[in-house]
């Protein structure tokens, strides 16, 4: 059977709420604790499921309309902490900084908020910031950290909470998902602002592939 690493601590922040209170219910019956921010951690605490804010974790809160509340040295070292690293982990153990085993995170939806022919300043409000960093961030470290960038993808992460938890397959496999995630997402909003000032877009420009 394949190693696989146990998953502990998780870090949950979703636009989409669809099947949260699933996701919440899965985390909590394996006893994973969860970090989240603003809405998608008062749905869970809605519906009864232990959730810490990430504002009382960091001790800093949310501000500018929630356009700062995750980019938090307390957040990114959790997430981006090497854990076969002992100097990795000493470090963060000396700031008081616990690792996370997963990182499930979905974003503002951009497309559909240009498609519905919202404002100029509507759309650049829609242009997820914290959002693409832990993902990018996760994914670079897949070694020690599995990511979910959609909702598609729970059933997968169930299951392998069910099994015990992610091997190093199952990390890659979400690290690729998230890379295409966000140069998909990136591209959408370069090409829309192109839109916006007027440019021809170059042909280098470029295509994202989808099955």
């Amino acid at each position: 059977m394949a190693d696989r690493k146990v998953i502990r601590r998780a870090l949950v922040s979703v636009y989409d709420k669809n099947r949260l209170l699933e996701l919440g219910a899965v985390l909590a019956k394996a006893g994973i604790e969860i970090i989240s921010t603003g809405s998608t951690a008062k749905t869970l605490q809605g519906a009864g499921i232990a959730v810490t804010e990430v504002s009382e974790y960091t001790g800093f809160p949310e501000i500018m309309g929630g356009r700062v509340k995750t980019l938090h040295p307390k957040i990114h070292s959790g997430i981006l902490a090497d854990q076969s690293n002992s100097e990795h982990l000493q470090a963060i153990a000396d700031l008081d900084i616990a690792p996370f085993d997963l990182v499930i995170i979905n974003l503002y939806p951009f497309a559909e908020t240009i498609a519905s022919g919202a404002a100029y300043a509507e759309c650049i409000e829609q242009i997820d910031i914290g959002g693409p960093s832990m993902l990018r961030g996760a994914a670079k470290n897949h070694g020690s950290v599995a990511v979910i960038a959609k909702v598609a993808q729970y059933d997968e992460l169930f299951a392998a909470i069910s099994a015990g938890g992610t091997t190093l397959e199952e990390r890659r496999n979400f690290a690729l998902q998230v890379f295409r995630t966000t140069a998909e997402y990136d591209l959408t909003i370069a090409t829309w602002l192109g839109t916006q000032v007027g440019m021809d877009l170059p042909d280098w420009f470029g295509l994202i592939w989808k099955r």
